[in-house]
């Protein structure tokens, strides 16, 4: 294992030594193979099955999972999945859905997909990734995922295979569960380990088309697995919660592979991970039964773990790290004073495999930073001039441009290499974040050149949002921006003009259009009719005007909720290149009410100053 990280001068310390030395391993397979050799009896997953505390968790060691993965492998293969062939996985966070991911990337390739996708969607990523095989959580009680499954496959013909929940299965489905145990425990063929073979593909968000599918090869996915443990400053005793879905790159390497990759522990959160309630609730309890070290967040996770209280022993807590969507330098303070557990940030993309830079644990938190580039790596701010990155050039510390990167964690590009424009440049990933980098090699963000949305580490693609709404008669203009949002980090809000002639309420067109909208995240939480929208002087729409608008409506609704019958105006605007609120209440200074609103302010995404008068 790595020596933890606490500046860049670590980093660029290690990158002396040459990196087949300091990363032996370049795939997954050979890290996981490593792991279970060096500590056979450790549990590499506890699955909890429900949110009561008195339930048996099932563990599984890390001898186990390797057999497992082998017995996967070979069952794919033997079900005709060759090196470019792709296993579809349809399920959440569960060891089974680990052996799929790691078993097809050894037999072919494995595609995951976010099941909150309309079937046709999914379908289409099937046919895209060339998808052989289908594997997709079975029927049962606390996630609908199956009966997706069944109409993907009316879609798009290809076989399906279930995992049993419980004793609950489809009649007629074959089970992956016993399939796999009919499989010999070693591999029956030579895996092909090579780094750069691609063995994924992701399906992202982008701002134009529909969500593109990014190639990972085994080394881009071993590169950011390996080097993420130097920064959380881990090593096998680790345990972590990690209640991410594995068709995310946070839940697979982020939170997953690096924890497999040292042989530590993962805490998987029942089939709905952080979305069960009642595991929520008991949060810190499990975390104390569990022994937990680490936690892994997003900060919506963050802002809904304060409203629970901290009654369960957490001293072995040591931090949480967060992603996904901007980290509000107020709720990390707010949840460091509450719980004691220190916050760190991270910044990822799915096309570097989930990793481009981390704060580390031995470091301070920067309000702002999203921490350290990964080592042999590079990191650059950029000028973006006439919507073009200027890669020949870099900006100075602390000089704003658009973020590039490259390295050996990065994707070799999309399945459909004429997505890969504008992105893959010259060997470079132009990640369309503007930002900058400080004089100690931290990276701060501080806007995106792109408008995808965000919405608890989703992305969405407003483009095809506006077309769903273009598509009804009574729509002239639309543009979907992004609002802040406490839970989500941020909503889609579609600013609407209607043609002449045309009336419709904003509540009967959203209900109108939102079953046409290409997946139910991206479903705008409100629609807002304009006579006009703003517009360039070349004639687009104006979107940080809308931007702006959005933060306003939104915080005055807050503010309604926080302090009833209190007078207070807000007023949005871009100030060194971030989003602002100020807001105003009316009357003398009152400590109580400001130290109210500021709590809830401090889960939104945006700068705000409050003042009273």
């Amino acid at each position: 294992m790595l020596t933890a990280f606490t500046s860049l001068a670590d980093i660029e310390r290690l990158e002396q030594t040459p990196r087949e030395q300091t990363a032996p391993h370049r795939s997954p397979y050979a890290l996981i193979r490593a792991a279970a050799g060096r500590f056979p009896e450790r549990e590499a997953f506890t699955f909890l099955p429900d949110a009561a505390l008195d339930s048996a968790p099932r563990r599984v060691r890390y001898r186990e999972l390797l057999v497992d993965i082998h017995r996967a492998a070979n069952l794919f293969r033997s079900l005709g999945v060759g090196p470019d062939d792709a296993v579809a996985l349809l399920a959440p966070n569960t060891p089974e859905a680990h052996l799929v991911l790691w078993g097809a990337q050894l037999a072919g390739r494995v595609c995951p997909i976010n099941y909150l996708l309309q079937p046709d969607h999914i379908a289409a990523l099937l046919k895209a990734s060339n998808a052989k095989l289908l594997v997709a959580l079975g029927p049962n009680g606390e996630l609908a995922v199956w009966p997706v499954a069944e109409q993907v496959v009316q879609h798009h013909a290809v076989p399906l295979l279930q995992i049993r929940v419980g004793d609950s299965v489809a009649p007629g489905v074959p089970v992956l569960q016993d399939l796999l145990a009919g499989q010999p425990d070693m591999l029956t063929f030579e895996p092909d380990l090579a780094p750069e073979r691609v063995v994924a593909l992701f399906h992202t968000g982008g701002t134009t088309g529909a969500p593109k599918l990014a190639q990972h090869t085994q080394g881009n996915e071993a590169h950011t697995a390996w080097f993420a443990h130097a920064f959380y400053d881990i090593d096998e005793h680790a345990v972590e919660i990690n209640g991410f879905p594995l068709f995310h790159v946070a839940g697979a390497f982020v939170y997953g592979l690096s924890l497999l990759a040292i042989g530590a522990r993962q805490v998987l959160p029942t089939l709905s991970g952080m979305r069960n309630s009642g595991f929520v609730q008991r949060y810190w309890h499990f975390c104390e039964r569990e022994q937990v070290t680490h936690l892994a967040c997003v900060p919506t996770v963050l802002a809904a773990l304060m409203a629970v209280p901290v009654d369960a022993d957490i001293r072995r807590v040591r931090a949480a790290y967060t992603g996904g969507s901007p980290l509000p330098s107020e709720l990390a303070a707010r949840f460091e004073a509450a719980t004691g557990i220190a916050v760190r940030n991270i910044l990822g993309m799915t096309e570097c495999a989930g990793l481009v830079s981390i704060e580390p644990l031995r470091g301070p938190r920067t309000p702002g930073s999203a921490g350290l580039r990964l080592p042999y790596t590079e990191v650059h701010a950029v000028p973006w001039r006439d919507g073009e990155a200027v890669l020949a050039q870099r900006c100075a510390a602390g000089e704003t441009g658009v973020l590039v990167l490259r390295g050996p964690h990065v994707s070799p590009g999309y399945t459909d290499a004429a997505r890969n424009a504008g992105l893959f440049e010259q060997g470079w990933i132009v990640t369309g974040d503007l930002g900058h980098l400080d004089e100690a090699g931290r990276i701060h963000i501080t806007g995106r050149a792109k408008d995808v949305i965000i919405r608890g580490s989703h992305n969405i693609d407003p483009g095809l949002v506006e077309d769903a709404f273009l598509a009804h008669p009574a729509v002239a203009l639309c543009a979907v921006v992004a609002e802040p949002d406490a839970y989500a980090g941020e909503l889609p809000v579609a600013f609407v003009a209607l043609k002449p002639g045309h009336t419709i309420g904003a509540d009967d067109l959203l209900a109108a259009v939102a079953p046409q909208v290409y997946e139910r995240p991206a479903t705008p939480k409100r629609v807002v009719l304009l006579d006009t929208l703003p517009m360039t002087a070349i004639g687009k729409v104006f979107k940080p005007e809308l931007r702006l608008r959005a933060i306003e409506i939104k915080l005055a609704e807050a503010l309604r909720e926080w302090a009833p019958g209190v007078p207070a105006r807000v007023q949005a605007l871009e100030r060194g290149g971030r989003q602002t609120a100020l807001i105003t209440v009316s009357g003398p200074p009152d400590e109580a009410l400001r130290e109210r609103l500021m709590k809830g302010l401090a889960a939104m995404a945006v700068q705000t100053e409050l003042r009273f008068e």
